[in-house]
């Protein structure tokens, strides 16, 4: 993995960065002397400020049509939710598929060369499971697009302190010491993942040279 940017430095689109491993991104972006600007696409006011720092609020309903003029050389896309927050199966294939969608097309006509997604390690569009099934649909989407290089992370159960409550999710990352050992082989992409991990590839892969889509899966 190479870490060239252009003389200025990159210039980096962030969408989904109010969320668990979108706040981590946020950070090691402005703190990467490699990166010369972040514009981050969100719904409300961050509370943020930093001379990197550009917060557009706007709904992701009309994205195309109320996001400003902007150039960009990567976008990092940790837009997701979940059903129940969502509240109906409709509304969560609407976010974790139709807007990560939208982005990487507003994204493309923007001037990005290379697109990072978190997705989840059982995207396929094919599944007869909902969550898996609306994941592979996106990483589908996006991977037609003509980007240089398409980079969809596949992490298992996420660990970090997220602002609201996931109560399957939190029953899971109790138990998970107890049961993660026991994943060994190709098993292992299921153990559980550190959010702050995640936010680490995504960074490092906005630098990456390297052509073509590509499958990250986290396997600690």
């Amino acid at each position: 993995m190479t870490a060239t940017p252009p003389p200025h430095g990159l210039r980096v689109l962030l969408a989904g960065a109010s969320g668990l491993i979108g706040a981590h991104c946020l950070e090691l972006l402005l703190a990467d002397e490699a990166i010369a600007a972040v514009i981050v696409l969100a719904r409300q006011p961050l509370g943020r400020v930093h001379p990197k720092l550009r917060v557009q609020v706007l709904d992701f309903e009309n994205l195309r049509d109320q996001a400003p003029p902007f150039a960009v050389d990567v976008a990092l896309c940790c837009l997701g939710t979940t059903q129940r927050a969502a509240g109906s199966p409709e509304a969560f294939a609407h976010v974790d598929h139709i807007y990560v969608a939208e982005l990487a097309r507003l994204a493309a006509a923007r001037g990005a060369q290379r697109f990072v997604m978190v997705s989840a390690v059982g995207a396929d569009p094919a599944s007869p499971v909902l969550y898996n099934r609306v994941k592979g649909r996106a990483e589908a989407a996006v991977s037609e697009l003509p980007f240089r290089s398409v980079h969809l992370l596949r992490p298992s159960l996420l660990l970090g302190e997220r602002r609201e409550t996931r109560p399957l999710e939190d029953w899971s990352k109790l138990w998970a010491p107890l049961w993660s050992w026991l994943l060994c082989g190709p098993l292992r992409r299921y153990r559980p993942t550190r959010a702050t991990d995640v936010a680490a590839r995504m960074v490092a892969l906005a630098k990456d040279e390297s052509d073509g889509v590509q499958v990250h899966y986290f396997t600690a």
